[in-house]
């Protein structure tokens, strides 16, 4: 059976493939969402990531602890590509990344637990979540910013359950410096997934904060929808437009949240 991670980016590839094939030039060519990055220039990284996912060996990639600047090297390398060979990159390199990652899906793979410079370690089965999250971010929050269609792609609840899935266990280590400031725990309700409760509280001194389903009564909540917290967790917008926060005591831990 295929895993929803699996089925979550399937569902996101169709979507880039249509999206990707409706684009003009003029639209090619806009500002992104992502500083310095054009609409092109998204949907090559896009591209690049399947492609270092199936064969890394015959893609340039960077070697740093930032996985950002890491990102920008296959960008820059195929900065003067034509809008047909990014188009054919993606076709190509996207299936043999999904079926790279449809097999970390099961034992003992994906129990593996793997370090992915500053993203933290994770299993390797949260690999397909994690480009799932990648796709669903830069289609719809930065295409998106340039496009309106991609900005209006539609909000597939099982996609954003395994957007969100890689990123909660991403915060405590993706936000640990921004996160050991802060001392107050908070509840994160999505009003558009069914029954989707977690708590992001600080751990034992000395360890990484937690996130877990449910609902601690004596810490403040936050509401938001998944689809916008993919925004502002990122970054890409203010959490005070897009969440409401019963108490401010939890201000700075939303505003520590960074996922990469």
């Amino acid at each position: 059976m295929t895993s929803p991670a699996i089925q979550a980016l399937r569902a996101e590839h169709s979507h880039a493939l249509e999206l990707f094939d409706s684009l003009t030039e003029a639209e090619w060519a806009l500002p992104s969402g992502c500083a310095g990055w054009r609409v092109q220039d998204v949907a090559q990284h896009m591209a690049s990531t399947f492609h270092s996912i199936a064969d890394p060996s015959s893609i340039e990639t960077g070697n740093t602890p930032d996985v950002e600047q890491n990102a920008e090297v296959p960008v820059q390398a195929r900065r003067d590509w034509s809008v047909d060979e990014v188009k054919a990159e993606y076709r190509e390199w996207s299936e043999k990344g999904i079926v790279a990652l449809a097999g970390l899906q099961e034992p003992p793979m994906a129990d593996m637990v793997i370090p992915i410079a500053n993203l933290g370690s994770h299993p390797m089965r949260l690999l397909g979540n994690a480009i799932a999250f990648d796709h669903y971010c830069h289609l719809r929050h930065d295409i998106g910013a340039a496009v309106r269609r991609a900005a209006d792609l539609p909000h597939d609840p099982l996609v954003l359950e395994a957007t969100i899935e890689w990123m909660l266990a991403g915060i405590p280590q993706m936000c640990t410096a921004a996160l050991a400031a802060c001392d107050t725990g908070v509840n994160l309700v999505f009003t558009d997934l069914r029954h989707s409760v977690h708590t992001l509280r600080p751990g034992a001194p000395g360890a990484l904060w937690t996130v877990a389903p449910g609902t601690d009564d004596s810490l403040p909540i936050c509401v938001t929808s998944a689809n916008e917290f993919v925004s502002w967790a990122t970054k890409r917008a203010d959490w005070r437009t897009h969440a409401q926060l019963t108490d401010q005591a939890a201000a700075s831990t939303l505003d520590a949240i960074n996922v990469i």
